[in-house]
């Protein structure tokens, strides 16, 4: 059976496919966002991008593949950008810090969506106790990346940090999304350079004893 072949125009106003996964991801965020992942359906997600059902699962093949690969863009995306906000190999660790605080607190403007999306995708891993949840596996990863970020940083820049990097990276996870929760809520009570102020007094303490399970 023979199939007609598109005609040039029909091709011409096909977007590439990267050009459709982004823009279903992006219309994800802001979907599961507003209406919530068990809220929102794949043709709400599709008609916020502009396309039909068919792309989300041709692109994704579900409802729960979209969520594992928005979880995976985002998380991708928060780790780079905290890695260039450091990339300045003459400044001193506080200063790196400072900039990271900085960076990520304005991201946290930024991405309202994400943040939404993030309380509830926690919700769900500790409602249903799964420890092999896309969310959960993205979140260990990025802390193992963050763990090793800090290590190198705080080699090449010879200091010595007060607490284990791995210790560093959990405060550094939990103050930045700490401090954008507060600020979505109340503005004025996160002023834009808290966290970087914090992170910097974090480095530049001299190292402490451990007295938990990290003293060796």
């Amino acid at each position: 059976m023979s199939t007609v072949p598109p005609t040039p125009a029909e091709v011409r106003r096909r977007p590439p496919r990267d050009e459709v996964r982004r823009a279903l991801l992006d219309a994800a965020a802001r979907t599961f966002a507003r209406q919530g992942i068990d809220g929102a359906s794949l043709d709400d997600v599709a008609a916020a991008a502009g396309f039909t059902k068919g792309a989300v699962y041709s692109n994704f093949g579900s409802k729960e593949g979209l969520v594992a690969a928005l979880v995976d863009d985002r998380v991708s995306a928060y780790l780079d950008l905290g890695l260039a906000a450091v990339d300045d190999p003459s400044a001193t660790l506080p200063e790196r810090a400072r900039a990271l605080g900085d960076r990520l607190t304005a991201a946290s403007d930024e991405q309202h969506d994400w943040h939404l999306l993030f309380l509830e995708l926690w919700q769900r891993t500790v409602r249903t106790g799964r420890s092999d949840g896309s969310f959960l596996q993205r979140r260990r990863e990025l802390h193992a990346a963050v763990t090793d970020a800090i290590t190198a940083h705080a080699e090449q820049a010879g200091a010595r940090l007060p607490v284990p990097a791995a210790s560093m990276a959990t405060l550094l996870l939990a103050l930045s999304h700490g401090l954008a929760i507060e600020r979505m809520v109340d503005p004025a009570s996160v002023p834009d350079d808290l966290m970087g102020q914090v992170l910097a007094l974090l480095v530049e303490g001299g190292p402490v004893e451990p007295t938990g399970p990290d003293r060796r």
